[in-house]
């Protein structure tokens, strides 16, 4: 019986930082879970926004016929974000770039009134302006994610599991671009 106090000063502090290790670690791999989950909600609205822009495309083309540049950029754009598999800090340079093609092709159609009246048109500018509502809340989410990850893994005393586990700190999806960072221009007139 006299080894039972011994014992318990030297295993108990190793049980408490064994257990630490082991929520600590579990926690990460719960974060990581959301992050991921988070992503896929924000790559199934970003697919939703690939399907609509065909459709787009198609109808200002029946309307602006010579702005075949225009089409072919925006469908160049759609094709790389389209493609890009990559993590989501490489994919939020092509879905910039795609964006602000988008912008342009929607520049054009305004230079159209009998465009700007179409039903169909307007259906599919409202369904594309809802699934970028449904993009940017994915995005925040996941953002959140990535941001209690990232703080996790470099807080103290966690960073120490973070390191001894292989835990990578994470890249956010986020607008590269400065432009798009500047408020709109609104015309009143």
């Amino acid at each position: 019986m006299e080894w039972l106090l011994p014992a318990a000063l030297i295993g108990g502090p190793i049980l408490v930082v064994l257990l630490w290790y082991i929520v600590t670690y579990n926690r990460f791999v719960g974060l990581k879970q959301y992050m991921k989950e988070s992503w896929a909600d924000v790559d199934v609205e970003l697919k939703r926004r690939y399907d609509l822009i065909p459709n787009i495309v198609s109808t200002v083309k029946g309307y602006a016929k010579h702005e075949k540049d225009l089409f072919d950029a925006v469908t160049k754009a759609r094709a790389a974000a389209q493609a890009n598999d990559g993590d989501p800090a490489n994919q939020s340079g092509d879905e910039q770039r795609l964006v602000s093609q988008l912008g342009k092709l929607f520049a054009v159609a305004e230079a159209y009134p009998d465009l700007k009246a179409n039903a169909n048109f307007l259906d599919l500018q409202n369904e594309l302006s809802n699934t970028e509502d449904r993009i940017a809340a994915s995005r925040r989410f996941y953002n959140g994610n990535v941001r209690e990850l990232n703080t996790l893994r470099e807080s103290f005393p966690s960073s120490i599991v973070a390191s001894m586990s292989g835990f990578q700190q994470a890249g956010f999806f986020e607008v590269e671009d400065s432009s798009q960072r500047a408020a709109p221009a609104v015309d009143m007139g």
